[in-house]
């Protein structure tokens, strides 16, 4: 019999803080507190350490993710987890080349370098310049461009024996899997800093990408992009941050493009992505940070005037993102550990709020061998999280824009949401006209506005010129009910959609889900 999860499908907060306490909970004291990156809750439940990942990967992944809830949620985040990530982080650059590198072993020395970790690096590095302030932050970033700079060219690649005659295990990569995917957090380092040579590396990978991999076309090839289907899905957002930065429309085109085409290859309807595009991979095995990437890249491409990728985002974030957090642990079984390892204690307790490589309907996808939630993915599914609670109501010269209907509250614009409430109620509490996204499976001849002057519909958005002040509008529609088949390599998932909100999902007899069986 199947087990239903304890799921959470419309607050975004609540997830945000609970992934932001698991990320707080994964230092290894066995270790100097560098944090873990392995995870399994099946078949034995245990933490542990990564010989590619663990100091150059973990660190970036939650710093990023930690600081920017602070930042934009107002997280009230454990100092202590901030310094102890930070600690990590420059350790992982203590080595012979200012680049992120790991230990093959656990009391090794820093010998790998994996340009795959050179994007967390940076994604460590950016958050202290601009939220802590940290000259230690901003001299490695500075060096590291430098370095990046010397050691490697678009045309050449890596300088592999200079690499290795610093001692170095230089691990070979495809460009996307691997330094392409440093794109992004160049250009947060630059929006933090002004450092005119972080745009130019990003200008310099940009060229390379587009000229070579996302074509304008906008198609996938696998040979071209690799399995990693988390690299593609990055480097995708990425661009579009880039394009977004710089005001590069052609850029952004390239870049829904792939959205509208290629990345059909590894998504469904619901955003789930599957973790590898090898033949031979897993069919129902996904990746949350690669959801996550596909709402950032939305939001960017809604903000730029296509509203209707705000509806993918919304759909996106309701009917996977939300459902796939661990909160339920009831069945995780605490390993024997007569030792007292540090990977095998509260093992339960430091996974509630993770985030890992579910299927769409549930944690355990259909013959999988393991359940497990490498740490990493709770940072980049907590700091995407962060991108959608910044997205759902801006205020501008243009007045205040309600673009996702979530619960939310700001200075300007307090929103109650029709999946919490029995109507959807917007108030304005500063002088602007208003705009509220107008969901797609909405027919406007079915709406009833009260409280305000009928409003005029203008791209997808219901426009209110003067709206009043403290005075809720309510906008009463039907959250339509809906059947879609989820198409993955091996079978056909029905599921029934209440607006953008999952009611039942066929799980195919498997533990651990998401929703009520579909019937």
């Amino acid at each position: 019999m199947a087990r239903l999860q304890n799921v959470n499908t419309t607050d975004v907060r609540s997830a945000i803080e609970l992934g932001c306490r698991t990320m707080s909970s994964v230092f290894n004291s066995d270790d100097n507190d560098v944090p873990f990156f392995g995870s399994y809750v099946r078949p034995q439940a245990e933490l542990r350490f990564s010989a590619a990942h663990s100091e150059a990967h973990v660190p970036g992944r939650h710093l990023n993710a930690l600081l920017n809830a602070e930042d934009a949620v107002g997280v009230e985040v454990d100092e202590a987890a901030i310094e102890k990530h930070a600690a990590a982080a420059f350790y992982s650059y203590s080595g012979p080349i200012a680049m992120p590198l790991n230990r093959a072993e656990l009391d090794g020395p820093l010998v790998n370098f994996i340009p795959h970790n050179i994007r967390e690096g940076f994604h460590a590095l950016y958050p202290l310049v601009q939220y802590r302030d940290s000259d230690r932050a901003r001299q490695l970033a500075e060096a590291s461009i430098e370095a990046f700079h010397r050691y490697w060219n678009a045309d050449e690649g890596w300088d592999r024996p200079a690499l290795q005659g610093l001692g170095l295990e230089a691990w070979e990569s495809l460009f996307i899997p691997g330094e392409a995917r440093s794109l992004g957090p160049l250009v947060k380092y630059y929006r933090a800093t002004d450092y005119g040579p972080a745009l130019e590396l990003a200008l310099e990978l940009a060229e390379k990408i587009t000229g070579e991999f996302f074509t304008a076309d906008g198609g996938h090839d696998r040979e071209l992009l690799g399995d990693h289907t988390h690299s593609v899905t990055c480097v995708m957002s990425s661009l579009a941050q880039l394009a977004d930065l710089t005001g590069d429309a052609v850029l952004l085109l390239r870049v829904k493009a792939f959205y509208d085409n290629g990345l059909w290859a590894m998504r469904d309807p619901l955003g789930w992505v599957v973790e590898s595009t090898h033949p031979d991979a897993p069919p129902d095995r996904g990746e949350v940070n690669n959801t996550g990437d596909i709402v950032e890249t939305a939001l960017i491409l809604g903000r730029w005037g296509w509203g209707e990728y705000f509806q993918d985002a919304e759909r996106i974030v309701r009917g996977h993102m939300l459902p796939s957090q661990l909160r339920d642990i009831s069945f995780i079984d605490e390993p024997p550990n007569p030792e007292g390892a540090d990977g095998l204690r509260d093992v339960a307790q430091r996974h509630q709020g993770a985030f890992g490589f579910p299927a769409p309907y549930g944690h355990e996808p259909v013959e999988a061998e393991t359940v497990g939630f490498n740490m990493d993915i709770v940072g980049g599914a907590v700091a995407s999280l962060c991108a959608v609670y910044r997205e759902m109501v801006r205020s501008g010269l243009a007045g205040h824009r309600v673009n996702l209907l979530f619960d939310h509250e700001t200075e300007a614009v307090r929103v109650e949401s029709p999946y919490t409430h029995d109507v959807l109620r917007v108030e304005v509490k500063q002088p602007g006209p208003l705009w509220v996204r107008l969901p797609g499976w909405v027919a406007p001849s079915d709406l009833v506005v009260t409280g305000a002057a009928p409003p005029r519909i203008d791209s997808g958005f219901l426009f209110f010129a003067q709206p009043p002040l403290n005075t809720p509008i309510e906008i009463r529609f039907a959250l339509a009910e809906e059947e879609l088949v989820l198409q993955h390599r091996t079978r056909s998932i029905r599921t029934r959609l209440r607006g953008d909100e999952v009611v039942a999902m066929d799980n195919f007899g498997a533990d651990l889900t998401f929703f009520p069986p579909f019937d």
